[in-house]
């Protein structure tokens, strides 16, 4: 992966997106299900493409829609959808197309009461919130939020939230996925053409208002600790990224009377006010330092400073000494305050994450007695343990998380970038030291790890073979002059299949599995012994996918 010379930078206005050319695209574009590339495909994250590589049209959502409706149907779902959106140009345009079909099919769709921009992590806090029999969650609530989450400015997103709130299970997203692509296939009435759409006015008379931010900023007192943030005084410094949290931390700083400064309130499809990523592109990602570069460089102005991407279920936390903190260390910090006495959760409450997370939440999580929880890569394996309370915290080193209230009952079951950066607050106002001070105390105890993700070339035939490799094709004894301690292709803490492979030493371990869109192997690797054994793991990890995959494709 090559480090673009612009990385850091702020974006070369030459570069920005067309969003009059986009959404001319996004309507006029004809995608042909015949090509792969231009077929609706849910990943962990929903349906995700740009509407000039015909990846993201008018006919995906409208077919989309259509399928979640007839889901709906056959599931039983007769109670309020709630509807979001960000601030990607794509969103509004898919928006409009998903209310015509919604509102036409006679659903209780809700919308934000001030037609705003409305988080992820709020629609999951709707849908969680609303009434619903003691003994069923099937005839009430569930949602879609149009969001793309971190990806560049011509992209746009649609992913769908059943009625547990959280991110839909493969099942239910097969489901949706294939019944879109068949009725993009399909000619005349069984197709695009019969599905019916409702006029603007009729969208306007019966789409419902609901106040997600005013619910979601209003209830944030039962899973913060908003009084010591409140009493601390402490100067804390916000940057929305220009997406759907801008409204949001406003609204906070006012009902809480916090001295927070939105650094950045700027909202512009183009997104031109971004430092690139690592790659010369843009992408609102609070993991990135480069992403965060205007923030990072503030960081003397405030005690501690925090970011959300545009969907604001990703978060950043920025301080004064360590600069942007690896999410790996944060949620190792944030898992030893919550579960060291910071909320008295039972002692059966779990800590979740994916097996891809940093090892040094497995020596935290060990040394507070709990019980952890490894699942595969996806929120959504948290949601049920979230739900019912038996997960307390549930983290992913991307930059996601989510946890219980205070009183241990459920807050939200997809991730929630905005209370993860309001739990660096009050850690730092509880504790007196920011998070990055509590991952440097961490480090004395259990050790200093170094991490890295790296993608690896592989073919489509390698990739399969990755996917569906067995413990007993793996033969090696050592790994970086280690003996081999464990050798996974099933999640440890629910025996899910994690579509590739994990091996794990003493003082480290990789991950391997193959990427749902390009011909690249993710391997992921941490050590706990310099980064001269993290290159060594990573050489030795590629060497051993590339030849297991080779025996299994063979």
């Amino acid at each position: 992966m090559a480090l673009s010379d612009r990385a850091g930078q702020p974006a070369d206005p030459s570069t920005l997106v067309d969003v009059d050319a986009l959404i001319a695209a996004y309507h006029e574009g004809r995608p042909d299900p015949a090509d792969p590339a231009q077929r609706v495909a849910f990943g962990t994250s929903g349906h995700r493409g740009s509407a000039f590589r015909m990846a993201f049209n008018e006919a995906h959502i409208r077919a989309t829609t259509e399928a979640i409706c007839r889901y709906r149907v056959q599931r039983g779902y007769s109670g309020p959808l709630f509807l979001g959106r960000d601030t990607h140009a794509l969103s509004a345009p898919a928006t409009a197309t998903a209310l015509s079909v919604l509102v036409a099919h006679g659903v209780d769709v809700r919308v934000d009461a001030a037609d705003g921009f409305t988080p992820t992590p709020a629609v999951s806090h709707g849908i969680i919130g609303a009434k619903r029999p003691s003994d069923s969650w099937r005839h009430l609530a569930d949602g879609i939020v149009v969001t793309p989450s971190h990806n560049p400015p011509d992209d746009g997103g649609f992913k769908y939230n059943p009625p547990n709130g959280g991110p839909a299970d493969t099942d239910v997203t097969r489901w949706i996925q294939d019944e879109a692509n068949r009725i993009l296939e399909a000619p005349g009435s069984d197709g695009l053409d019969g599905i019916p759409r409702a006029t603007d006015a009729k969208v306007r008379e019966n789409a419902s208002p609901h106040d997600f931010l005013g619910m979601y900023v209003d209830d944030l007192r039962n899973v913060i600790d908003m009084d010591a943030i409140a009493g601390s005084g402490l100067r804390i410094g916000v940057d929305p990224m220009g997406g759907a949290s801008v409204a949001y931390w406003g609204a906070i700083r006012e009902r809480y009377g916090l001295d927070l400064t939105v650094t950045n309130e700027t909202v512009d499809p183009r997104f031109g006010f971004m430092t690139v990523d690592w790659d010369g592109k843009i992408r609102m990602d609070p993991s990135s330092q480069y992403a965060m570069a205007r923030l990072v460089a503030l960081r003397e102005r405030f005690d501690i400073a925090l970011g959300n991407d545009a969907d604001a279920d990703r978060h950043g936390v920025v301080t004064p000494t360590a600069g942007l903190l690896n999410p790996n260390h944060f949620l190792s910090a944030a898992i030893a305050y919550l579960f060291g006495g910071a909320r008295g959760w039972g002692s059966d409450v779990a800590v979740g994450k994916t097996l891809v997370s940093s090892s040094m939440i497995d020596r935290v999580v060990a040394d507070l007695g709990r019980r952890l929880v490894e699942v595969p890569v996806g929120f959504k394996w948290f949601v049920d343990g979230l739900v019912d309370g038996s997960i307390g915290f549930g983290g992913e080193e991307s930059a996601g998380a989510s946890f219980l209230r205070r009183d241990g009952s459920v807050w939200t079951t997809d991730k929630d970038g905005i209370i993860a950066d309001l739990l660096a607050c009050e850690l730092t106002a509880r504790l007196g030291h920011d998070p990055g001070a509590s991952y440097a105390a961490l480090t004395e105890r259990f050790g200093t790890s170094v991490y890295r993700r790296v993608d690896a070339p592989a073919t489509p035939e390698q990739k399969a073979a990755l996917g569906r490799l067995d413990v007993s094709d793996v033969t090696a004894q050592e790994l970086a002059g280690d003996p081999i301690t464990a050798i996974l292709t099933r999640a440890p803490g629910n025996d899910a299949p994690i579509g590739g492979l994990k091996v794990v030493t003493e003082h480290g371990w990789f991950a391997a599995r193959p990427s749902g869109t390009e011909n690249v192997a993710k391997v992921y690797a941490e050590s706990f012994r310099g980064d001269a054994h993290l290159t060594r793991l990573i050489d030795e990890a590629q060497a051993l996918v590339a030849s297991v995959t080779a025996g299994v494709a063979s």
